[in-house]
Order: C-alpha cells, then structure tokens, then sequence
C-alpha cells in the first residue's frame, strides 16, 4: 500500500520504519496507526533481520497520539478501528515480531511514543531526546504493556512515578534508570544504529527469535508460552520427522515415526 503519514524502507536485511509527521512532533492519526500496523506486518519477510523505529526530524521519535483528532468517546477517523485499538496492535506487533526492534529515538518520546519505545526490544537515544508520560495530565492512561514492560524496566516504583507525575526525563536520567540502552550525539545517531544492526545480523536469526519469544513467555502468561510455542513449532516443521507426518496424511498411510527413535 501506499503510505501517507509513514515512511517504510528495507536495505541490506534492515527494515526502517518512520512516522513522517514532523510538523505534529510525529503524533499519531488513525492514518498513521493502520499504516504501522501494515508496515509492522511487512517485518515478517523472513529475508528482514533487523527492524529500526524512529519519527522524522530532530524533534521527535513520536508524542502519542494526535489530540487535535481527540474528541468525546475516542479519537475521531474514517476507519472502524479506532486509533486507540489500532494502537495496542502496533504494540503486539512491536513484541511479538520474531526479530529485534530498535527504538531509534531521536527526540521527544512523550506518551503513547514512551509506551513504544519502552516496548521495542532495544532503545538508543540521541543526547537531547527527553522522555515521559501524559495520560494523567490529558486525560488517558495505558491499560497494559505501556506499565508493566516500564515496570520491569526501571522498577515499580520510578514507573509509577512516571506514570503519575507526568515529569520530562533526560537522556542522561534514561539511561541511569535503565530506560534506554544507549546515548550518543544526534549527530552520530546513525551511526550508533547501524552497528548494533550490524552486531544483529551477525547473530543466529531463530536464536533470537526463540529469546524474544523466552522473554514474552516469562512475562506474558499463556500468551507467551504461546508465542514460544509457535516458535518451536516453526522449527520441527522443518524437521524430517513433521515433513513424515504430513507425507503420511498426503499418501493416505500410516506414518512411520520408528525411524526418527534412537534404538
């Protein structure tokens, strides 16, 4: 599909993602969430190893949602799914795609754009990004991922002061709390990015994969025992052993899985 408020690229196996509305400080439509939800879902091209997250400009990574767009009952849009369901599906999108997901934060991270980069897998913040919660001083909240992955990340405790306060954090602050994996100069942003690209795709893709899916099952219930289990499921698919049982039912014969037990 053709983007409108997105930019969507892939070279040499990485994935670059962008909200392209600087002139709102990258705050999101209902435009804007559907296209990420279809760009995120073009991340599972298996020849894609790495996917990077930011916003344009120097601004913002991304401050929420867009409030001019907020009226009584939700935010408005010609879409049935609204921008705040549309949203949560970003964010599984975000956990569960079997690859790394680099927030590249390259401004404010404020709000619904916290709650992303919290989620993504890794964050690496130019020096004068600044980082923080509103829902309480605009009248919304995060009902999930947005306060238990924060919780985790920096502790009960500074999440709930966060959350409730609403108070701007530095990169500097972000990265003592553990909000961030690293912060560099804006000007060698990209560069930073690119080598931790570069240390990914050295790695084993399924080995990764497999982690993200170990951390969701650790912190997601049943839901990520799922997604582990889907994961495994992936891999015996590719044994001799699946490809047997699926011959067998073809063939119309009885399988013959003797061969595949050590005598």
């Amino acid at each position: 599909m053709e983007y409108e408020d997105i930019l969507f690229e892939v070279k040499d196996k990485v994935a670059r993602i962008t909200i392209n509305r600087p002139q709102k400080y990258n705050a999101c439509t209902q435009v804007t969430v559907y296209e990420l939800i279809d760009a995120f879902n073009n991340c599972f091209d298996p020849t894609i190893g790495v996917v990077i997250f930011t916003g344009s400009g120097d601004k913002a990574f991304c401050t929420g949602g867009d409030q001019s767009t907020r009226e009584k009952g939700g935010y408005k849009g010609t879409f049935l799914m609204s921008l705040e369901v549309g949203w949560q599906k970003v964010t599984h999108l975000i956990r569960t795609l079997p690859k790394p997901i680099i927030a590249r934060v390259n401004g404010y991270a404020i709000g619904g754009g916290h709650v992303w980069h919290v989620n993504c897998d890794l964050s690496i913040a130019a020096e004068h990004a600044q980082f923080g919660q509103a829902g309480p001083r605009v009248g919304s909240f995060d009902p999930g991922y947005g306060t238990g992955d924060l919780m985790r990340a920096v502790g009960i405790k500074r999440a709930k002061e966060i959350w409730y306060l609403c108070r701007r954090y530095t990169a500097k602050q972000a990265l003592q709390m553990g909000l961030v994996n690293a912060v560099v100069p804006y000007e060698k942003l990209d560069e930073e990015v690119d080598q931790w690209c570069k240390e990914l795709l050295e790695k084993s893709p399924i080995a990764l994969k497999m982690l993200k899916y170990a951390f969701l099952a650790e912190t997601d219930g049943t839901t990520g025992i799922t997604q582990l289990g889907v994961g495994g499921l992936s891999l015996y698919y590719g044994t001799d052993e699946a490809v047997e049982g699926k011959n067998a039912f073809i063939e119309k014969r009885s399988p013959n899985f003797n061969k595949f037990r050590e005598e």
